[in-house]
């Protein structure tokens, strides 16, 4: 077995083991598929899987709500399907691209039949559009991708004994406003930067709630330098959904030291902030090298009841751009990585916890210490990250959106969503060595998106103030030097010099890379330069010369990291990507001889087998990787 499957089994065994048994009040839910816990291990202790089976069904003609779908008892029409669930997965039509509208279905009883308890219905990730019903009863609506939202199950629905039915009516067709955008090609296929799978693609939790809740959790170690103490703030925000005030008492521990967030009113179905600061002398730091972790628990009170406890895990470490370098623990650094994306030949983008950490163990094996996704991960992923000593370039799908619709107030307002979704899910993360605000806006950008970036990197800023804030950009030299980005600490350079011709032909020529990189550098001195992307199409041998062969790609890729290791200040070199994946119908990647829809610049196969571009940049990211050490 080779190593990346070792530790991915170990990952996978070991979380497996930390998921809580079903409580045995809770016997009778368990016939219903619902487990006490969650698949990865932050957050509270108050969720339940929503597992076992589901009931799925078609719409391509959408007439489920004029059939009134919602509202259906029998299980006539309905199939069977394991949640997550995409679809699509398998189908390589324009239709499958473009998308449709699909049910999903799942009866339950409530594990915990208690009066005072109130519920909430947690989706991880519904692609695209979600409407929601309990029993016939509408509960809300969601749009967006990647990020996770919650509703509550109003008390007047929700059957305290016997069945509930939850039905969500998906729908996954695309408009040009939306992240990732729809569109067409010049062949009048549907356009795209991933595969548009339809379903809920991540996880379903119950939420049980005994009077409050919390609603978020930020525990933000600051180091001013690495060798001083570290002040570790922790806030935590909780909501009251009685209707009476209640006294709440927040305790914690950080590793091995206490906290107290103090005792509060909250009142009748409102929130409140309880906060508190801790100071660690000589911290272990965070790094690639060493990721250390702290364990960090909070205990809630609502009057004399403890109602739930909280955890995760904690990095101190610090991350800043200063003198146009990347600092992790005030040291330079040049890091390398790949690009990732979820997917799976037979599920899809619902992919399990098997395939997250083999994902993380490929990424190591290759010497890669930085995950970038054109969207944010998935939770386990992070945890992973966070243990592995893997950085992530945590990015939000505003991806390619073209400025008609970025102009528009309610574009940027869903973007303003997503990017503070992201943050407050993902802030934790010891990990995250960045918040991407988008990928591939106008390479020549004007007023409209010059308001975006000022508005996002404040956001983003406001938010978290201990990471930076950064975009990535097609590589052209025509762009030339751009003040709209003044706001960014770091600009990600997408790099296929030598590989797509470019407006103009303006990339054709690698040669060009060096100078390239070099105007660049002069035009941002004090903001750290990546590489965010740079890669070549590989599905057959053949000569050196002729693109889509394994030979052209391990040559384009020799080329393209002598010419990033030959730039000091350069902060890091990202290979997109790591395994191929579905793009888009008749994709061809620049590839004369292309295998669509297979994005198929990726080191590994579909299948997991390894290219013979895996081994020399396997060789070239050792030798090229400044860790600015430990």
């Amino acid at each position: 077995m080779s190593s990346h499957r070792l530790l991915a089994t170990a990952l996978v065994l070991l979380a497996a083991a930390v998921v809580p048994a079903a409580a045995p009040a809770a016997a009778h839910a368990a016939a219903d598929g619902i487990t006490r816990g969650t698949i990865y291990k932050d957050g509270p202790d108050n969720r339940y899987l929503l597992g076992g089976e589901w009931l799925f069904r078609r719409d391509d003609a959408s007439v489920g709500l004029r059939q009134r779908f919602q509202r259906q008892t029998a299980k006539t029409g309905w199939v069977a399907v394991a949640v997550p669930n995409a679809w699509n997965v398998g189908d390589h039509s324009a239709a499958s691209m473009t998308g449709t509208v699909a049910w999903y279905r799942k009866d339950f009883r409530l594990p915990d039949r208690r009066s005072r308890m109130d519920w909430l219905v947690r989706f991880e990730s519904v692609n695209y559009r979600a409407q929601i019903w309990l029993n016939g009863v509408s509960i809300g609506r969601h749009t967006g991708a990647y990020l996770p939202f919650d509703l509550r199950l109003p008390r007047g629905a929700l059957k305290r004994q016997g069945m509930n039915r939850l039905v969500v009516r998906v729908d996954n067709r695309r408009l040009g406003a939306d992240f990732p955008p729809s569109g067409l090609t010049g062949s009048g296929d549907p356009a795209g930067g991933w595969w548009n799978y339809g379903g809920l693609l991540r996880e379903v939790y119950l939420q049980r709630v005994d009077r409050v809740d919390v609603t978020s959790v930020a525990v933000r170690p600051v180091l001013p330098c690495r060798t001083c103490t570290a002040t570790v703030r922790a806030r935590v925000v909780v909501r009251n959904y009685g209707d009476t005030s209640t006294r709440v008492r927040i305790t914690g521990s950080y590793g091995e030291r206490s906290m107290s967030l103090g005792t509060r009113t909250v009142a009748a179905r409102s929130f409140r902030s309880f906060e508190t600061r801790i100071r660690i002398a000589r911290p272990r730091l965070w790094s690639p090298a060493r990721p250390a972790l702290y364990p960090v628990r909070f205990a809630v009170r609502a009057g004399d009841r403890r109602v739930l406890g909280y955890r995760l895990s904690s990095g101190i470490r610090s991350i800043k751009v200063a003198g146009g370098r990347l600092l992790l623990n005030d040291r330079a650094v040049s890091l390398r990585g790949v690009g990732i994306h979820e997917d799976d030949p037979l599920a899809g983008f619902a992919i399990g916890s098997a395939r997250r950490a083999e994902i993380v163990a490929q990424a190591k094996e290759l010497g890669g210490v930085v995950l970038r996704a054109h969207y944010p991960l998935h939770p386990e992923i992070h945890e992973l990250a966070d243990r592995e000593g893997m950085l992530v370039w945590s990015e939000i799908p505003v991806y390619a959106v073209k400025t008609e619709f970025l102009k528009r107030d309610v574009v940027r307002r869903l973007a303003a969503r997503e990017l503070e979704a992201n943050i407050v899910a993902n802030q934790n993360h010891p990990s995250i060595m960045l918040w991407s605000i988008g990928n591939e806006l106008s390479a020549r950008p004007g007023p409209v998106q010059s308001f975006y970036i000022n508005r996002a990197v404040r956001q983003a800023k406001a938010l978290d103030p201990s990471r930076p804030v950064g975009l990535a950009v097609a590589g052209y030299p025509s762009a030339g030097c751009r003040p709209q980005y003044a706001a960014l600490d770091v600009i990600g350079v997408n790099d296929y010099f030598g590989w797509y011709p470019g407006p103009n032909g303006q990339i054709a020529d690698r040669d060009a890379l060096s100078d390239y990189l070099d105007s660049v550098r002069a035009c941002y001195p004090n903001k750290a330069i990546f590489v965010s992307e740079f890669g070549a199409e590989a599905n057959r041998d053949g000569p050196v010369q002729e693109k889509g062969t394994h030979q052209f790609q391990q040559d384009f890729i020799a080329y393209h990291l002598a010419v990033h290791g030959s730039k000091p200040w350069l902060s890091g070199s990202l290979y997109w990507a790591l395994q191929e994946f579905r793009v888009r119908p008749n994709w061809d990647g620049g590839n004369p001889r292309p295998n669509p829809p297979i994005h198929e610049k990726g080191l590994l196969r579909f299948d997991g087998s390894k290219k013979p571009g895996w081994f020399d940049v396997q060789r070239l990211f050792a030798a090229g990787q400044r860790l600015g050490g430990q």
